[in-house]
């Protein structure tokens, strides 16, 4: 008998403890539902944050490289010379010229993103006007590549009057290598802000006035091809201007930009050391 009463009270202890684990399993399972529902939200909701901020970036991109498609639609009414001079030097300008300063200034993403993530705020202009600086002294050498397509090309092997024309193409739109090198600094002093839609404004006001620009510098002020080129300069330092003003009277940089400083002075190797290789990555990339 006392054997069969241990028996039995062990036997209502197993079953309280299988209802207990029971219980518990339960619990758990409750929970970790409860956390894949919570996963799942927040997955959403940083979708949502990545596409809120990549749809405009994408948009700039566009924008900005259709001021080159719509400049070289114009020049194909002029005939199949002038569309072959302007396609060829396009090519040749973004291989040697946008991609480069579009590399260096990607730099900035890293700096500008540090700092703002430390709320070091102010450090953000200071990286801004080195880049700026640095990116401007760049552009002088490849302008004067620029300034020399024509040989380059015919030493390529390229036809004469091809090469010709679009060596006289990027000849006319050597100042937008500097409002371009100008215009990713701020791109990107913005973009590190998470401060997207101003840079899609600007650009797509930009382009729309950039068609009207075109139309009237190639078919009604005579230049032809010229007036193509001249329109692209003409289009980026309207974009920088644009920006320049955001950047300056807008309250949301109004902690990041707090002017010129002699501190953007120093430690220029600090950015170029990271410039270097981001325009070697996005230079292999064009090529």
């Amino acid at each position: 008998m006392p054997r069969k009463m241990e028996t039995g009270a062990e036997k209502s202890s197993l079953e309280s403890h299988l209802i207990l684990n029971q219980e518990r399993s339960h619990g758990v399972d409750g929970e970790v539902s409860q956390q894949g529902c919570f996963c799942r939200e927040d997955f959403i909701g940083e979708a949502k944050k990545q596409l809120w901020l990549a749809g405009p970036l994408i948009a700039v991109s566009l924008l900005q490289y259709c001021l080159q498609v719509i400049s070289i639609m114009f020049v194909g009414h002029l005939g199949e010379l002038a569309l072959a001079s302007a396609s060829m030097a396009c090519s040749f300008a973004s291989v040697t010229g946008f991609s480069v300063l579009l590399g260096m200034g990607s730099a900035l993403e890293t700096l500008c993103g540090q700092a703002y993530g430390a709320k070091q705020y102010h450090m953000l202009g200071i990286h801004t006007q080195r880049a700026m600086l640095t990116l401007l002294a760049v552009s002088i050498p490849l302008a004067i590549i620029w300034f020399y397509t024509a040989t380059l090309l015919l030493s390529l092997g390229q036809d004469a009057e091809i090469s010709g024309g679009a060596g006289t193409f990027n000849r006319w739109m050597i100042p937008s290598l500097f409002a371009y090198g100008l215009l990713q600094c701020l791109n990107r002093l913005l973009q590190t802000q998470n401060n997207v839609f101003p840079m899609m404004l600007s650009s797509g006001a930009t382009s729309l006035l950039h068609i009207l620009v075109c139309w009237g510098l190639v078919f009604k002020s005579g230049l032809g091809s010229k007036g193509a080129a001249l329109a692209i300069t003409i289009s980026n330092w309207i974009n920088v201007f644009l920006l320049a003003i955001y950047v300056k009277y807008s309250p949301t940089c109004a902690k990041t930009w707090t002017g010129f400083s002699k501190e953007a002075l120093h430690d220029i190797f600090s950015f170029v050391k990271l410039a270097v290789p981001s325009a070697i990555m996005i230079w292999q990339v064009h090529v």
